[in-house]
């Protein structure tokens, strides 16, 4: 007790402490010392870590790059066939990246398979619903059952391979078996062999021929008829014949269709340029290759078409077709008037020319050299009207004489066909074009060329047209160009500041001609434009023409009426402006 007292009166002596501070706290808190390791201490000089372990640098092998070229110590197999190790960037063309994505997606691998297995698989799949997996094991698709079948034998089924629909039935196969054995049982090999028997390897009897009914046997007949008429050519089988399409060919005072009217008169001298479209004869099948007015009066206008016709039509009337020639077997190419417009001359692919009576259609005589004449021209003086020049597709030039019918007289200097003829200084000279791309000046009458011009730059030049004053000639050259030479006083020179540009030519011959004052020069095209220039500086398009749908090839200004031009194409077409 007395040392409880004792212990109890020591603790009320004492006094009661602070709390220490937040600082005081941390600064009481044994400190680590970082800066030691507890690490044993080993010496890393000249080592290097390779896989997990760390080895000296001598004993380590030496990393490659492996996009390096060039390796300045002999390698080990294992460091030539190593793994590629470290990343890869996945965006550059190099490392995996290079040969582990060749496309958007990922890396595709290169196969070979023959084109017949891949059409073949392919369209099996299409036809049958099945084909065979491209690794070649197992199929792709689910077959029938049937198919499945022979899926397993040799080859299996093929889009390729002929299918039987239909099974056999035994009421057919007992008639099959049977029928090769009776033909086996008359076989007899002593017999020679004679053709038209069926012989025992048949597997099928020969039909009898069916009796052909009266109305097939004259079908056949009707078609064996047509086959020799369209070999021969149907106009030389019949001959030459002519349509008259109008009422009456005289009228009640005795006079002939193909007088001009009396009362019609030469409008004015001066031309104007057309301005609408008045007028169309329809009455070719195909299309119209050439028109040509009648002489002086232009009351007529005769056309060739490519349906094998020529057709003439009335201008100043009724407008309708007067008279159809019916004398070629294929395309007219060509037709010109005699001075007089009563005899008219045609030329076409069946190589054939034929001289014409407008009035009557009979074909006075025909002409014919073998070969494909590709344009005609009758001499331009009136006392010479029985000759007649052309030019033929086996580079020569022909004179003939209507007279005799015969060709009196060859042109043979041209390196190609010659497309066209025209006729200068009053009939005595001629000049010729050709595919060659040259233009040769000759005598009339004697077969030796005064005159040759060529020059690389040139093109052929198929249509040649005179200017009304008989000093200039226009020829529509193929690069989409008309070129004007100058004839006056014998010379004949290129006439560079006279040269009509604007419209597209290449490929067509078409015709290139002037207004009667020569005031104007016109063309058709290809896209079936009519273009107009001025004669005079700076020879500019004036007018255009929309004429036809297809070629405009032609194209013809009236001799009587200033402001009258008729157009013909390719459309089976002619047009009258005005």
């Amino acid at each position: 007790m007395d040392l409880l007292g004792a212990y109890g009166d020591e603790e009320e002596d004492q006094q009661v402490p602070e709390s220490p501070t937040a600082a005081e706290v941390a600064a009481s808190r044994p400190q680590l010392n970082l800066s030691v390791s507890a690490a044993p201490q080993v010496d890393t000089t000249g080592m290097v870590l390779y896989g997990d372990k760390a080895q000296a640098l001598g004993d380590v092998r030496k990393l490659q790059d492996a996009g390096a070229r060039k390796v300045m110590y002999n390698l080990p197999y294992d460091d030539m066939h190593a793994a590629v190790m470290g990343p890869a960037h996945p965006y550059a063309k190099d490392g995996l990246a290079a040969g582990y994505k060749n496309h958007f997606v990922g890396h595709v691998e290169d196969a070979h398979m023959h084109p017949y297995h891949f059409e073949r698989e392919y369209h099996n799949f299409h036809a049958m619903g099945f084909g065979e997996a491209p690794s070649g094991i197992g199929v792709v698709g689910r077959p029938v059952d049937g198919d499945a079948l022979e899926l397993e034998g040799a080859g299996g089924p093929s889009a390729f391979k002929r299918r039987k629909t239909t099974a056999e039935t035994k009421a057919e196969k007992e008639a099959r078996e049977a029928r090769k054995a009776a033909e086996a049982a008359a076989f007899d090999p002593s017999q020679p062999f004679r053709l038209g028997e069926r012989q025992p390897w048949a597997s099928k009897q020969a039909a009898a021929p069916a009796d052909l009914t009266e109305e097939q046997k004259e079908f056949i007949a009707q078609r064996e008829a047509a086959k020799l008429e369209a070999a021969a050519g149907s106009v030389d089988a019949k001959g030459p014949s002519s349509f008259f399409h109008g009422k009456e060919e005289k009228d009640y005072q005795g006079r002939s269709w193909v007088l001009p009217p009396r009362d019609k008169k030469k409008e004015s001298d001066v031309c104007f340029l057309p301005k609408r479209w008045v007028h169309t004869w329809s009455g070719h099948t195909k299309g119209v290759n050439a028109i040509r007015f009648f002489p002086r009066t232009g009351h007529l206008l005769l056309s060739a078409g490519l349906d094998a016709k020529v057709k003439i039509w009335d201008v100043y009337g009724s407008g309708k077709c007067m008279r159809s020639y019916l004398g070629h077997s294929q395309g007219v190419r060509d037709v010109c008037f005699s001075n007089d417009g009563r005899r008219f001359l045609s030329t076409g692919y069946d190589k054939n020319i034929r001289l014409w009576d407008t009035e009557t259609g009979q074909c006075i005589k025909s002409f014919s050299t073998g070969k494909v004449h590709y344009c005609v021209k009758f001499h331009p003086s009136d006392d010479r009207q029985n000759c007649f020049m052309s030019g033929c597709q086996d580079k020569k030039i022909y004179q003939f004489d209507t007279d005799t019918g015969e060709a009196v007289q060859e042109y043979n200097y041209h390196l190609g066909p010659v497309n066209s003829v025209t006729f200068i200084d009053e009939g005595r000279q001629f000049v010729s074009t050709s595919d060659d791309k040259t233009i040769r000046v000759w005598e009339f009458g004697i077969p030796v060329q005064i005159k040759y011009i060529a020059d690389p730059s040139m093109h052929s030049m198929p249509v040649v047209a005179t200017h009304p004053s008989n000093n200039y000639l226009l020829m529509q050259s193929l690069d989409n160009q008309v070129l004007t030479y100058m004839i006056k006083d014998g010379r004949f020179k290129s006439q560079k500041n006279k040269t009509f540009k604007g419209h597209n030519t290449a490929g067509y011959a078409c015709q290139v001609n002037t207004s009667p004052d020569g005031k104007y020069v016109m063309s058709g095209d290809s896209e079936g434009r009519c273009f107009f220039w001025e004669w005079g500086a700076p020879q500019k398009i004036v007018r255009t023409i929309k004429a036809h749908e297809a070629v405009c090839i032609g194209a013809e200004w009236n001799p009587m009426e200033s402001s009258k031009v008729a157009t013909c194409g390719w459309d089976g077409l002619i047009k009258y402006w005005d």
